[in-house]
């Protein structure tokens, strides 16, 4: 077990998500879902933009040409360079939100949706490409959350959180088969929310719950365990100049009596080594 843990945006995010690195820009994306707030921190100058995004969104990452792709309470939107927003798919369902989603080797869009009432089977995993033609991968899910390729990109990590699992799957062009078990949280550890895979193979996943971030070897073994002062990390990605910190967001919601730090983004510096991650084709 380690910590070795900083702060680096003290913040006041319900529930903070989906850390991902924009190399671009220099700059890590992140999002308040709850709070419909896009962020952005530049970690060399401690910059720091928010921008509210009118509905729940539960994702964001960059585009190839620039701008973000948003995985929204609606459906999946654009935003241009010049900051125009414009939908990509607009498919509202009642009672339904985004949650979170990843890019893919070949840069389409995988997204995931959920129930707000968390109904069984009430949620999706979809797969977008850049042209905004969509197809559903899997649709018996309950909390769509934390999706990562191998670096190979030949196969695929998935958690759909209330089942305690972290799944893998085998990934060809853009479908995907044989779903297995990679690892099992463990009744009173928490539960798998958001994950990210290394330079290395091994599967990082964030604890809502369970205030750690663990680290699994392609072959299922837990080799690591990050200890964090929050009850409920929620996901994390690595960034910087040469991928070695690690940043997890984290919530504050549902908790009677919140951490301190609880909504803050955090990072541990030089805690491994990530593998760069592709911009959306759209």
């Amino acid at each position: 077990m380690s910590a070795g843990y900083e702060v680096a945006v003290r913040a006041e995010a319900a529930l903070g998500e989906g850390p991902t690195w924009d190399p671009v820009g220099g700059r890590l994306l992140w999002i308040d879902i709850l709070g419909s707030r896009v962020h952005t921190y530049e970690p060399g100058s401690g910059r720091r933009t928010v921008r509210v995004t009118g509905q729940h969104v539960g994702a964001v990452k960059p585009r190839v040409g620039g701008g973000l792709v948003l995985n929204l309470r609606d459906g999946v939107a654009l935003l241009d360079p010049d900051d125009t927003f414009r939908w990509l798919r607009h498919e509202p369902v009642p009672g339904r939100r985004a949650n979170d989603a990843a890019v893919a080797p070949d840069g389409a869009l995988w997204a995931g949706t959920m129930r707000y009432d968390e109904a069984p089977g009430g949620g999706s995993l979809s797969r977008i490409t850049g042209d905004g033609a969509a197809h559903t991968v899997l649709d018996d899910v309950t909390i769509s959350n934390g999706t990562g390729w191998s670096p190979d990109g030949r196969l695929m990590y998935y958690v759909d959180t209330p089942t305690r699992r972290v799944d893998v799957f085998d990934h060809r062009d853009g479908r995907i088969s044989g779903r297995r078990t990679l690892a099992v949280v463990e009744d009173g550890a928490g539960f798998p929310d958001g994950l990210t895979v290394d330079a290395d193979g091994c599967v990082w996943v964030a604890l809502w719950d369970g205030a750690a971030v663990r680290r699994y070897t392609p072959g299922g073994d837990l080799d690591r365990v990050v200890a964090l002062p929050v009850p409920r990390p929620t996901a994390c990605a690595f960034g910087g100049p040469d991928l070695t910190d690690l940043y997890i967001t984290t919530a504050a919601t549902g908790l009677a009596a919140p951490p301190p730090l609880a909504g803050s983004l955090l990072v541990v510096p030089g805690a491994g080594h990530g593998a760069a991650q592709p911009a959306f084709a759209g």
